[in-house]
């Protein structure tokens, strides 16, 4: 019937050591140190994002502070130059108001002379205007 033959199974059981020998050494181990060495790097890719969230957060408080002072210093910036203008447009409202005072009492000054000269020039005339008030009362 069946008949084993041994020196075929042995040499059968051989080749197939061999093989396991063979891809061990060729894949096997290459495919699990690279495996394992991914899993290494991937280990410390998520240390070093823990580790870069603490640095993105420590930076985006530094960023924040910076960001308030810059808008403090700005808002001191603002009212010191709206002091400025300010000082300025009343020195500029003072000297006009000066200005237009002075002028106020030269024209005051000079109706005043207008007003001596005309009452001085109708009173001057007053005499013949009577005489001519006169002449017109003897006509009717």
């Amino acid at each position: 019937m069946l008949d084993i033959d041994w020196k075929l199974l042995s040499a059968t059981f051989v080749v197939f050591l061999s093989l396991i020998a063979v891809l061990n050494s060729w894949l096997y181990n290459p495919l699990f140190s690279f495996m394992n060495k991914r899993e290494e790097d991937i280990k410390k890719d998520l240390d070093k994002i823990g580790s870069n969230d603490d640095e993105i957060k420590a930076l985006n408080q530094k960023a924040q502070s910076i960001i308030m002072n810059a808008k403090l210093d700005v808002a001191v910036l603002r009212e010191k130059v709206v002091a400025d203008a300010k000082e300025l447009a009343e020195s500029k409202l003072e000297a006009k108001r000066a200005e237009l005072a002075e002028e106020y009492l030269e024209f005051e000054k000079s109706l005043a002379k207008s007003k001596n000269e005309l009452t001085s020039d109708l009173m001057s005339q007053v005499p013949s205007f009577s005489e001519a008030v006169k002449a017109k009362f003897s006509q009717i």
